[in-house]
């Protein structure tokens, strides 16, 4: 089992040894889901599977219910009542939720049927729950002494609670988040001055409930996409359909899985991140997609064990950023609204929904505003700037307050300061308040479902209705909200669709036909059916085939870090016809498993590793394993037996003369737990007993004097020291998690038909501790509202490595390529002069839209007479017109002003900031030669070293609580060096190129508080250019 943790402990503790192996995968476990196993609960149920079919046998869906029963107090008959619903929540996000309530039943015949089968499921378990008929006989003596422990259980949870409370308020330099009203109102810049001069006379002839439709979600599942707005029909507005993901079109049909955001980060190749997210928009184009929810920059990996990592591409804001902006120019190229996620500090899946594990509020995530903009919003602010048209808000809190109402997060900086254009919208689920979340900054909530995964309660619909007619949110921000989204709407020219070009597709069901909602509680008799899926083709043909694109992402994005004696590339024969070359295969990730699609949303690991699981996952409609590939490699001669698991005997290696060892590490959204991983993984080691496979492999394969080549596919760095030193491993690849093209593009880098060119996207430490405590996943809560400090935040990944002289097993950007690469003559040239701050922040450019301020009459918001609704539906028509009167609101935001209190951010004015912070400061150039035999790729990257002795003035408390201040001059610490620039270049053998880099007033600069600006510091900056962040043989001033 992996490292457990301890009470009070922050993270798993980690040695230099293997943990003791998970147990060695058995279908039967799969997808084991137990969201608080970890909690020493006297009323513990451990959960076993119980399968049943769900859209097919291709989408093989799992129920669990309890194997064991261990309660030592409370009613137990209560525990058995509420477990169906529990274990639905479960699986809440994946497409086989669904949901039978006695209140929502449309006739008695449902009822009953509820009702059965809730019994026939409590028959189960007191059939398989020992001790429980003694339980049963005894409950009435116990309960006195059950309410005696629960009221002193309350005792010490007030005091805790309370405790917290006032640790959480210590003086610390990150504190509680910052106000920032109004909400910026948007069409301030040129760009985007036509979309909102048509969006706004659009606006001006809805009617109230149909602007609230626009802004809310019609609940999940309940129309064909993830994510469904409602219409606005008097003026020709559709409904829009927002669909995952950020590696293609989930829940469809004839689509591409394409490599994951990790594997297209590990390319490094500018033109391939674009042609990525160009496909990914055509798909979702022809799918009548108007919102795909990708690409992810957020988590950006501070915690090397978060689980929905791989969703992103890579450790490191500069390459977190461009890689983003490429693909966001690419989806929006086929005129398909892109979105960057999740903003912001959502970096672990622990706490970060508080349903899923008993808590009031999301963790929060504490930074400061230097390191949050320096390190966390930066690949936002290139997104920004890359004219991306949505944004989404994440689960978890910053600075303890929640990130969807969050307005230093929403309307500060990223309207404010970054001159965000386009439209807010939640994370499903993720919006925790009504008026809050508006006046904070959002302007959309999906899927429209309140505090609870599909409890059809919405927060908005028509309780944002009833508070625009009592003004607790005023006209003006309901205005700019829907302005917002029909401006996106007109600024990708979906106006331009032809009626009728909506979503052509189910998320529900694979059938021709089916529910028009399918969340709707209801008989089957009772509900709308009708043709749901039309199987349009979406992946391209020829040459424009967006299986080529996903297969040179995929082979781009293999990282080869180890190559003793030149043992790759391999030759597809042996050395002679009379020699024979005798092949092992091992490992269950080497081959087809059960099948690609075989868990729910991909939550487990089995067969081998395409991808992570969660929201972001696309079905495959095929899914090449390394195995199936092999075997169309070989040339004559060559004799190949495969043990595709991980437990095999020393013998099973001794009679080969090559040794093929496939290994994963899998992880994923917080929703499923697999393998005892609640989404975060529990360490960085291989999952599966890989670790003892590659040593038993290792060790034995042609009695040592074989070679042993190594495949990973992972969701990010792994710990490689158990093993990595053997001498019988000679070649080890990292191939990260490739989508559909696993093998194909395998077999292209392991055969040599492409170099090997891929780079490390972030660091390989030697132990989970190497990357420091500020990288650790929190998770045990520690408070009654989990805390988690990134005081350390400036230090992401690479950066802690240098800063603390710690070293790695491979550093950031390591690679090696089948051939040499040498770098010479570095020029370094000046552009302009410098100034510490960039131009003052110009006047907008064009005056935002003014809107009617005053509440609308109430008229046509109540159901229309003789209207009948979908049951769970959301509408935004109120039942009647109590609340609706204006009144004085008591309950809002801090510091809530509708009056701007300040001026706008000296550092905004345009997308992603000031347009002056772009401003090219210097060109970087250096020749790279070829000096090996054949054509190979490299990466030249730039790094930039800050100057030495800088400092600032700040104004600090001369002593805790006195209110008096002193202004004093504090050191500005730095980073030893960041990544500012990268170019992946191909040279022939024998050939030289000049590489040519820029860096921007923005690269050259710090974030100050105290400025509240971008500071570009006087002094020398030392620039560094190499092929990884440790291997810098040029060096310059500037």
């Amino acid at each position: 089992m992996p490292p457990t943790t301890s009470k009070g402990q922050r993270y798993a503790p980690v040695s230099g040894s293997v943990p003791d192996e998970d147990t060695p995968y058995d279908s039967a476990d799969e997808g084991t889901l137990s969201g608080l196993s970890d909690i020493d609960d006297p009323n513990e149920v451990k959960l076993r599977r119980v399968d049943r079919s769900a859209r097919g046998p291709r989408n093989a869906s799992a129920a669990y219910a309890p194997a064991s029963a261990r309660r030592k107090s409370g009613d137990v008959e209560a525990y058995l009542d509420s477990i169906t619903d529990a274990e639905q929540e479960l699986l809440s996000a994946s497409r086989q939720y669904d949901l039978v309530d006695d209140e929502l039943a449309s006739d008695d015949e449902e009822l009953k049927r509820g009702r059965r089968e809730r019994h026939r499921r409590r028959s189960l378990i007191q059939a398989q729950s020992g001790g429980w008929r003694a339980v049963r006989h005894a409950r009435y003596w116990w309960r006195t002494l059950v309410a005696v422990i629960v009221g002193l259980a309350l005792l010490v949870w007030a005091f805790s609670s309370f405790a917290a409370r006032r640790d959480r308020n210590r003086p610390v330099g990150m504190p509680p988040s910052d106000s920032w009203f109004p909400s910026p109102r948007g069409g301030t810049l040129d760009a985007w001055a036509d979309d909102y001069r048509k969006a706004q006379e659009m606006v001006q002839r809805m009617s109230l409930v149909e602007k609230i439709n626009i802004t809310t979600g019609i609940g999940w599942s309940m129309g064909m996409c993830v994510g469904n707005t409602g219409t606005a029909e008097s003026v020709g507005f559709p409904s829009l359909c927002l669909q995952d993901g950020p590696l293609g079109v989930r829940f469809t049909d004839r689509i591409t899985p394409f490599p994951a955001g990790i594997t297209t980060g590990a390319t490094w190749n500018r033109d391939l991140m674009h042609a990525r997210g160009a496909a990914m928009g055509a798909e979702a184009r022809i799918k009548g997609i108007n919102v795909l929810l990708g690409p992810s920059m957020g988590p950006l990996g501070m915690m090397p064990a978060g689980g929905r990592n791989w969703e992103s591409f890579g450790s490191d804001p500069v390459l977190s950023g461009v890689a983003a902006a490429e693909t966001i120019r690419g989806i929006q190229s086929n005129g398909v609204m892109a979105t960057a996620k999740h903003f912001v500090m959502n970096e672990q899946e622990h706490f970060r929904r508080p349903y899923e594990w008993g808590i009031s509020h999301a963790v929060s995530s504490n930074i400061g505003e230097r390191a949050l903009r320096e390190v966390f919003v930066w690949p936002f602010a290139e997104s920004v700037r890359a004219d991306v048209a949505s944004v989404m808000c994440a689960y978890q809190q910053v600075n303890n307050s929640h990130s969807c109402e969050n307005s230093k997060l929403l309307n500060g900086i990223l309207k404010d300061e970054l001159g965000f254009q386009g439209f807010v919208q939640s994370d499903w689920g993720a919006q925790r308040s009504g008026v809050n979340s508006a006046l904070g900054g959002l302007d959309m909530s999906m899927p429209g479902d309140g505090l609870r995964w599909a409890d059809g309660k919405p927060l908005w619909g028509p309780e944002l209705t009833r508070a625009a007619l009592n003004t607790s949110v005023p006209m003006e921000r309901i205005n700019d909200m829907v302005t917002r989204i029909v401006a996106a709407w007109y600024h990708l020219k979906q106006d331009e669709w032809e009626p009728g070009q909506g979503p052509n597709f189910s998320s529900w069901t694979n059938d021709a036909e089916g529910y028009i909602h399918h969340g709707s509680p209801g008989a089957p008799e009772t509900k709308e059916t009708g043709v749901v899926n039309f199987y349009f083709e979406a992946r391209g043909e020829g040459e424009f085939a967006h299986a080529t694109t996903a297969r040179r992402v995929a082979a781009e994005g293999i990282v080869l870090v180890k190559n003793t004696d030149q043992t790759l590339p391999l030759a597809r024969g042996p050395p002679t016809p009379e020699a024979g070359l005798r092949v092992g295969v091992y490992g269950d990730d080497s081959g087809p498993g059960m099948g690609p699609n075989g868990c729910p949303d991909r939550g487990c690991n089995q067969g081998t590793l395409g991808m992570g699981w969660g929201s972001g996952t696309v079905d495959y409609p095929y899914l090449v394993s390394p195995l199936e590939a092999l075997e169309q490699s070989w040339a004559p001669g060559v004799e190949m037996t495969a043990y595709t698991r991980n437990m095999v005997m020393p013998q099973d290696a001794t009679d080969k003369d090559l040794c093929l060892v496939f290994v994963s590490a899998d992880s994923g959204e917080g929703y499923i737990s697999a393998h005892g991983i609640h989404g975060d993984r529990n360490h960085l080691f291989l999952q599966k007993g890989g670790d003892t496979l590659i040593n038993t492999v290792a060790e034995n394969c042609g009695e040592g004097a074989g070679r042993t080549v190594v495949v990973v596919h992972s969701v990010g760095p792994v710990v490689v020291e158990p093993w990595i030193d053997l001498p019988g491993v000679h070649a080890v690849l990292f191939a990260h998690l490739p989508g559909q093209e696993s093998g194909t593009a395998l077999m292209d880098v392991l055969f040599g038909d492409v170099d090997a060119s891929g780079r490390l996207p972030y660091t390989v430490g030697k132990s989970l501790e190497d990357y420091g405590p500020g990288a650790q996943v929190l998770y045990e809560a520690n408070a009654p509202v989990p805390q988690v400090d990134f005081d350390q935040g400036l230090y992401i990944d690479h950066r802690y490595f240098d800063q603390y002289n710690v070293t790695p097993r491979y550093e950031f950007g390591y690679g090696l390529s089948y051939t040499s690469f040498s770098l010479s003559d570095l020029k370094i040239t000046p552009l302009r002069s410098r100034s510490a701050l960039p131009p003052a922040r110009v006047a907008d450019p064009r005056a935002a839209p003014d809107y009617e301020r005053q509440p609308p009459p109430a008229d046509g918001v109540l159901f229309p007479e003789g209207f009948s609704p979908v049951p769970k539906y959301i509408y935004p028509y109120l039942t009647s017109l109590e609340g609706t009167s204006p009144a004085p609101y008591k309950h809002y935001p801090k510091n809530y002003t509708v009056v701007p209190p300040r001026r706008s951010s000296p550092s905004g004015g345009g997308l992603g900031g000031n347009p002056t912070l772009y401003d090219l400061m210097a060109t970087v150039e250096v020749q790279v030669a070829n000096t090996g035999a054949r054509t190979g790729q490299t990466v030249i990257q730039a790094y930039v070293s800050f100057p030495s002795g800088v400092t600032e003035e700040v104004w600090m408390e001369t002593e805790e609580g006195s209110g008096e201040q002193e202004l004093v001059t504090l050191p500005v610490d730095f980073p030893v060096r960041v990544l500012r620039n990268f170019s992946k270049v191909e040279v022939a053998p024998g050939a030289q190129q000049t590489v040519s880099m820029t860096l921007t007033r923005k690269d050259l600069s710090y974030w100050s508080k105290a400025q509240q600006n971008w500071v570009l510091p006087t002094g020398t900056f030392e620039i560094k250019v190499g092929q990884s962040s440790r291997d810098l043989p040029l060096g310059g001033t500037l």
